[in-house]
C-alpha cells in the first residue's frame, strides 16, 4: 500500500526507521509479527497518519492484494450474502491451513444477529490488528456485497495473552429471516449417517455417541466433555452457553491424555499446543437438537500426520479405526486412500526436493563466501582510500581517478593561509631518547593535531621530522581560511600540554607556531610516492614566521 500511494522513497525511509532490510513480500513466506508491527509504526510516523487509521487503510487495500493470488475466488463463494459470509468467516482459515500448515488462526464468531446487523467477536493472540480487521471487513462488504457497513467497538479485553474484541457491525441485514423447520430424521438413521457423533446435555455429560467415536475414544459414554476433550477451536471456554453462541463456527476438539490416572480438567491456552500435538482430534459442527435438549457434535477424525499435510492410514491404525468406519457421504474415505496411494510418489518427490535443497545450500554457501569476500574487498578499498586521502586531498584524488593527469591538477590559489609548527629543542630531546621513543613522541603529538584538523576544517599538507604544515583555502576555496588557521594554531598551543616530554626536562612539549596568508601554487608531485605540495613565497614566509616566533604563541604576519 505504501509503495502504491506514497512511492518508493517513502518506503525506503520506513524500512530504515523500522530497521528492516530491503525486502519484497512473498505470500508463502512466514514473517515475524514484530516485523509487521515495526513497519506499521514507522509508516505511521513517516506518512504522518495515526496508526489505527493506517492499519484500517491497509486492511482495505489488502483486498486488492488477495486478488493477485486468487484468494478472492474463495471469498466470493464463502457466503451467498453478507450474513452468511460473516458466519462462515472462521471457516476461511481452515482452507488457508492447507497452504500454511503452521498457521495459528484467529477466531471469528457472530452473535446477536438482527435485521440491522451482527455482533462479531474477534479473538487473537496478535495485538494491534483490530483496525486492520475492521478495514478488511468493511471493504469486503462494499466490494462483494455492495453493502455499506459501519463498525462500532463494544468491548476489548485480554485474557491469558488472548485479545478479545467485540464489534457491532451495522448494515442492512435484509437476508436475515427465521429458518423453517426441516423434516424429522429417525435417530437410528442419524447415528448411522454420522458415526463420529457425540451427544451431550447441558451439564456437558456425554449421553450418546456413535460407534466409531467409541472405537477411537473408549469409555467416553457418561463422561464430561471438558474432562475428555480440550477445545482447540474456536478460542472459547468449553461451556454449554459458549458452545450455543458459536454454533456457526467449525469446532476442533482433541482428546486430553490421562496423567496420574486422572484427566486434566483445566488446560491453559499456552499449554494446549504442546498437549494436543499428537492427540486424537476431531473437527466438525455443534448442532443443538430441540427434541433432545442436547447438543450433538457432528465431526470426523483429523487423519493427519504430525505436520498436518498428508492423510496417513497409519494414523487410523493407531486409533483403531478402519476405512468402513468413515462416512460414505463425504470425502473422508477417498482422501485417506488417495493419500496412501500417493505416499510413494511423495517420497520420491521429497527425495528430489532434498537433493535440490542440498544443491541450493551449496550454492548459498558459495554465495555467502562471495558476499564475505566482497565485504572484505570493500573494507580494504576504504582503508586504501583513507591512506590515499592522507597524502592527497579527496577532491584531487577523485580527479586523478577520473583520468586527469598529475600536471593538470596544478592550480594557482590567490588567497590561502599556511601554518607551520615545530617542537622547541627537538634535536636535544631526540639525542636523549631511543629511536622508538622519538617515534612514539611524534606519533602522540601528531595524533592530537590530526584531530584538530578535522575540527577546524583545515588540510594537513605534510610532516617533516617535528615540523607540522597545514593550509586552508586550497584545494577547497574558502574566504574564512585565515580564521580557520588561526583557530587551529591557538588550539595547537592549547592542546600541546597533552604531550608529555619523555626526557623530563619540561612538564610537556613546547612548540612554536607561525602563519602567513598569500598566493600559492598547489599540485601533485612525484610518481611512486605522489604528494600534494604547495609552492611560493607564502610558504617560505609562513616557515620564517614559525622559526622566528615565540615559544607557546601563534605568530602571524601582517598579511
Amino acid at each position: 500500500m505504501v509503495l502504491v500511494r506514497y512511492g518508493e522513497d517513502m518506503w525506503e525511509r520506513i524500512l530504515k526507521m523500522a530497521e528492516v532490510e530491503e525486502l519484497s513480500f512473498d505470500p508463502h513466506e512466514v514473517y515475524t509479527e514484530g516485523t509487521i508491527t515495526r513497519l506499521a509504526e514507522s509508516a505511521s510516523k513517516v506518512v504522518n497518519i495515526p496508526l489505527d487509521e493506517l492499519m484500517n487503510e491497509n486492511g482495505r487495500y489488502f483486498m486488492n492484494f488477495l486478488s493477485q493470488y486468487n484468494y478472492d475466488a474463495v471469498l466470493k463463494v464463502l457466503g451467498r450474502d453478507l450474513r452468511d459470509f460473516l458466519n462462515g468467516l472462521d471457516n476461511l482459515h481452515e482452507y488457508l491451513r492447507f497452504t500454511y500448515p503452521k498457521l495459528k488462526p484467529p477466531s471469528f464468531f457472530c452473535v446477536n444477529e438482527s435485521r440491522t446487523g451482527i455482533t462479531l467477536q474477534y479473538r487473537s493472540r496478535r495485538v494491534g490488528f483490530i483496525s486492520y480487521v475492521q478495514g478488511m471487513i468493511t471493504e469486503i462488504a462494499k466490494v462483494y456485497f455492495n453493502t455499506k457497513m459501519t463498525v462500532e467497538m463494544v468491548n476489548e479485553t485480554n485474557e491469558e495473552s488472548v485479545w478479545n474484541y467485540v464489534m457491532r457491525l451495522h448494515f442492512d441485514n435484509k437476508s436475515y429471516e427465521a429458518r423453517d423447520d426441516h423434516m424429522p430424521v429417525p435417530s437410528e438413521v442419524f447415528f448411522e449417517v454420522f458415526p463420529f457423533n457425540i451427544v451431550f446435555n447441558r451439564g456437558l455429560k456425554v449421553v450418546k455417541c456413535g460407534r466409531a467415536t467409541q472405537q477411537a475414544v473408549p469409555g467416553i459414554q457418561g463422561s464430561l466433555m471438558h474432562e475428555v476433550f480440550v477445545l482447540v477451536r474456536p478460542l472459547i471456554e468449553f461451556t454449554w452457553d459458549a458452545v450455543m453462541l458459536h454454533t456457526n463456527n467449525v469446532f476442533e476438539i482433541a482428546v486430553v491424555e490421562k496423567k496420574d490416572g486422572k484427566k486434566k480438567r483445566e488446560v491453559s491456552r499456552k499449554r494446549m499446543s504442546s498437549m494436543t500435538a499428537n492427540a486424537v482430534k476431531f473437527r466438525g459442527q455443534m448442532k443443538y437438537m430441540d427434541q433432545w435438549d442436547a447438543i450433538v457434535f457432528l465431526g470426523t477424525p483429523i487423519l493427519y500426520t504430525k505436520n498436518e499435510i498428508m492423510r496417513d492410514v497409519s494414523v487410523m491404525a493407531n486409533l483403531g479405526l478402519y476405512i468402513n468406519d468413515l462416512s460414505m457421504h463425504d470425502s473422508s474415505r477417498d482422501l485417506v486412500l488417495a493419500g496412501d496411494q500417493q505416499s510413494a510418489e511423495l517420497k520420491e518427490a521429497l527425495e528430489a526436493v532434498l537433493n535440490l535443497s542440498s544443491k541450493l545450500f551449496q550454492e548459498e554457501a558459495k554465495s555467502r563466501q562471495l558476499e564475505e569476500s566482497m565485504c572484505k574487498l570493500d573494507e580494504e578499498m576504504k582503508r586504501t582510500d583513507e591512506l590515499l586521502y592522507q597524502m592527497i586531498p579527496k577532491g584531487v584524488a577523485e580527479r586523478l581517478r577520473s583520468g586527469t593527469s598529475a600536471i593538470d591538477t596544478c592550480e594557482t590559489f590567490d588567497d590561502v593561509t599556511v601554518l607551520f609548527s615545530d617542537v622547541v629543542g627537538f634535536t636535544n630531546i631526540s639525542s636523549r631518547l631511543q629511536p622508538l621513543q622519538v617515534v612514539d613522541m611524534l606519533n602522540g603529538m601528531y595524533s592530537v593535531f590530526d584531530e584538530l584538523t578535522e575540527k577546524h576544517k583545515v588540510y594537513k599538507v605534510e610532516t617533516i621530522g617535528d615540523a607540522y604544515m597545514i593550509v586552508s583555502g586550497c584545494p577547497t576555496v574558502t574566504k574564512f581560511h585565515a580564521a580557520f588557521v588561526a583557530e587551529m594554531g591557538l588550539d595547537m598551543v592549547k592542546n600541546i600540554v597533552k604531550c608529555v616530554d619523555p626526557t623530563g626536562q619540561t612538564p610537556h612539549l613546547r612548540i612554536r607556531v607561525g602563519a602567513h596568508s598569500g598566493m600559492v601554487v598547489a599540485g601533485i608531485v612525484g610518481l611512486k610516492m605522489p604528494r600534494y605540495c604547495l609552492f611560493g613565497d607564502t610558504v617560505n614566509t609562513a616557515s620564517r614566521m614559525e622559526s622566528d616566533g615565540t615559544v607557546g604563541l601563534l605568530v602571524v604576519s601582517v598579511s
